[in-house]
């Protein structure tokens, strides 16, 4: 199985940054935004705002594990 990274620029409180993850992240990721009726950068947004001191990519990972642990992510 290979998963390759890929760095994307999202705005975060009017700061851009990029973020790397793992492709099936990256899919997760929109999946769990288009369920909740946001956008990628929206839900990245909200992940950053509670992440305390964690570095972001690992708070996003954190969050769509958590995400698919609590049951199937369907998208709209």
């Amino acid at each position: 199985m290979s998963a390759g990274i890929s760095k994307r620029s999202v705005v975060i409180a009017g700061h851009r940054t990029s973020v790397s993850l793992e492709d099936p992240f990256w899919a997760a990721l929109r999946a769990v935004a288009e369920a909740r009726g946001q956008s990628i950068q929206a839900l990245i947004g909200a992940i950053d705002a509670g992440r305390g001191g964690q570095n972001l990519s690992s708070a996003i990972r954190v969050f769509v594990l958590e995400a698919v642990r609590a049951g199937p992510i369907r998208e709209t």
